[in-house]
């Protein structure tokens, strides 16, 4: 073939950013699954029909809990929750995100794992957003598994919406960041799952830092107007 058959040649046509993959076969492992986030959204994700199982570093109080969501969610120690499942969303409390993702560097290794952790302090103002040295609770979870694909989302979902049985859709957008289209594209392929969300690419995992933060605003928004306040992304 010529360089004038190769300037010839037509240009593929660019994805359509809403052409998502499917992901109703994967199995999630939801890390913090006894926590109130981490409950809602194996919740959430079991509704819709996904395989889920909650991870605890106790065996004992993931299976009381999966008992208690039924939907067939199980539950496991946090090491076999990851081992078991396809994506991994870490929902554990802040102060035990490093610690949590050092003890399962080599179980996570080659999975999708998804951070939703919010670095926050609270005072006597009300919240307020930490920094972490790596820049953020994602950048962290990235440096702590450098063989995993770390991706960020899920942070801005209200933990009573989700657990509330009574409503049918969370009417809410999910921004979604990481290093690869193809992750990226699973994890919002799998927000999209739940009724009523969306997810919406928000950057790289160096940007997840203002996503994070942005809870605290959140938190502000929904004490002075009694309410459970999500994002929606417009225009797009």
């Amino acid at each position: 073939m010529t360089s004038q058959d190769n300037a010839a040649a037509p240009k593929p046509a660019p994805k359509d950013p809403w052409e998502l993959p499917d992901v109703s076969g994967l199995v999630v492992g939801v890390l913090g699954g006894t926590g109130d986030q981490g409950r809602g959204l194996a919740y959430r994700l079991a509704r819709a029909g996904q395989k889920v199982i909650i991870g605890s570093r106790a065996a004992e109080r993931a299976e009381t809990a999966a008992a208690e969501l039924g939907l067939g969610v199980e539950g496991a120690e946090n090491a076999e929750c990851a081992r078991r499942s396809d994506v991994v969303i870490v929902a554990v409390p802040w102060d035990g995100h490093a610690k949590t993702l050092e003890s399962l560097r080599e179980v996570l290794a080659g999975k999708l794992v998804v951070d939703c952790v919010n670095p926050l302090g609270f005072d006597k103002k009300g919240a307020y957003a930490l920094k972490p040295e790596e820049g953020s609770a994602a950048e962290q979870a990235a440096a702590l598994l450098p063989e995993s694909r770390v991706t960020a989302a899920f942070h801005h979902l209200s933990a009573v919406l989700l657990q509330d049985a009574s409503i049918e859709e969370i009417d809410t957008d999910v921004m979604v960041l990481g290093e690869s289209r193809a992750d990226t594209d699973l994890v919002q392929a799998l927000a999209a799952r739940i009724p009523g969300m969306r997810g919406v690419f928000a950057g790289r995992l160096r940007n997840a830092h203002q996503v994070e933060s942005l809870v605290a605003n959140l938190i502000s928004v929904n004490r002075r107007y009694k309410a459970h306040a999500g994002l929606r992304v417009t225009d797009v």
